[in-house]
């Protein structure tokens, strides 16, 4: 255990490449919306403007969730979990999170799997 694990004061553990995972959920409903990364700006902008912003791995930039298709996501509350690797970011979607127009991107179930229900 190390300091950042007892503090409260927020500290993040950046991997390699100054990222922290987000784990993004509905505050209404509880539904897990989307999973994206952060980095230190993203998470800045997050916390200063009160809309989820993020680090596209893929575009090597930051986007402002619903920059394009308007569907921003108003944060609502912020909680980093206990070694401070991972933030899960409650928010009031304005419309579907996914790209492909799903309110959730974990709209595939994987099929064939042993599912213990």
């Amino acid at each position: 255990m190390t300091e950042r694990d007892k503090t409260l004061v927020l500290n993040p553990a950046w991997d390699a490449a100054g990222l922290i995972t987000g784990i993004v959920t509905d505050v209404t409903s509880g539904e897990l919306l989307m999973v994206a990364h952060l980095n230190a700006e993203a998470l800045a902008l997050t916390q200063s403007t009160g809309i989820a912003h993020f680090w596209s791995r893929s575009r090597s930039r930051i986007w402002k969730k619903g920059e394009e298709s308007g569907n921003v996501m108003r944060v609502r509350d912020l909680r980093i979990d206990c070694d401070q690797d991972a933030l899960w970011i409650i928010v009031e979607p304005a419309g579907p999170a996914c790209h492909t127009g799903e309110r959730s991107c974990f709209f595939r179930r994987v099929e064939g799997s042993t599912l213990i229900v």
